[in-house]
């Protein structure tokens, strides 16, 4: 597994999906819809994902980190 970033290719709003798809190792659209599905369900599904967003750090970023 990979560390958790924000990748800068890939991504199509935040980036969120992307990260979390590379993390476990799935792919990003895989990852997406899963997203949309558990939109369906109730629960604080945007939040989440904004909460992300805001928190994860960009690719770019941790690369200059290091």
């Amino acid at each position: 597994m990979t560390a958790l970033a924000r990748p800068t290719n890939g991504r199509m709003i935040g980036g969120v999906c992307a990260a979390l798809a590379r993390r476990f190792g799935t792919s990003a659209t895989t990852m997406r819809v899963i997203f949309l599905l558990s939109c369906l369900l109730p629960g604080p599904q945007f939040l989440l994902y904004m909460a992300l967003w805001i928190l994860l750090p960009s690719e770019d970023k941790t690369r200059t980190a290091w």
